[in-house]
């Protein structure tokens, strides 16, 4: 299988997280941010991930994806259950503060995605007609933080083990990881210690590393 991916998306990250989990290879491709035409032929539009399947089918949507290959062979590892608090605080990490710190940084980073400057001036002109001006996201950095420390530190209450959120892996693993780990690529953002935990030993797991050495 073959999965078409973004490396500073979220949702690609859940679809990656999938196979990490239950240890399947995947042939990951990065695609450049202002290719339009390759997702296009698959599914119809641009978006990511997409998974290509064995059977040449195309499947896009993330936890569609999670869900085809974690029941792939019968042997399902995200069998917690969701637990409403920690949805919901997934859900509220999941904010415009958080947006506003990560998508200036990462378009300023090595990413695969990012590796020509149509790639990257395409990114930044459709992310600040949203977002605003992603210098002043940058220097609005500490008024930013204080819509998501509040977040983590409630997040920190409920993680329940660092190998998974609610003691056993479930969807709510899926989805809070990867913005987890977008967060990490803002310099100066302390993780509380549980939090941190967390996020180091599900980029073990699934094989995925974080933004940490590359912060801005």
């Amino acid at each position: 299988m073959r999965l078409y991916v973004y490396d500073h998306c979220p949702y690609c990250t859940r679809a990656r997280m999938i196979f990490g989990l239950k240890q399947i290879d995947i042939d990951l491709q990065f695609l450049l941010n202002d290719d339009e035409k390759t997702p296009i032929s698959m599914v119809g539009k641009k978006m990511v991930p997409i998974l290509h399947k064995d059977d040449g089918q195309f499947m896009p949507e993330s936890l569609d994806i999670v869900k085809y290959v974690d029941n792939h062979n019968g042997q399902p590892v995200l069998t917690g259950a969701l637990l409403t608090k920690m949805t919901a605080l997934i859900h509220q990490l999941d904010n415009d503060a958080f947006r506003k710190l990560c998508s200036p940084r990462f378009v300023r980073t090595a990413l695969p995605e990012f590796a020509t400057a149509s790639a990257r001036d395409y990114f930044s002109d459709k992310k600040q007609q949203t977002q605003g001006d992603f210098q002043q996201c940058i220097e609005d950095t500490p008024v930013l933080l204080k819509h998501i420390t509040p977040i983590l530190a409630q997040i920190e209450k409920e993680i329940k083990s660092p190998k998974a959120c609610n003691g056993e892996l479930s969807i709510d693993d899926i989805c809070l990881f990867p913005l987890l780990r977008n967060l990490s690529i803002v310099k100066g953002l302390s993780f509380p210690p549980k939090v941190t935990a967390y996020m180091q030993e599900m980029s073990k797991l699934t094989h995925i590393p974080l933004f940490l050495d590359r912060a801005i």
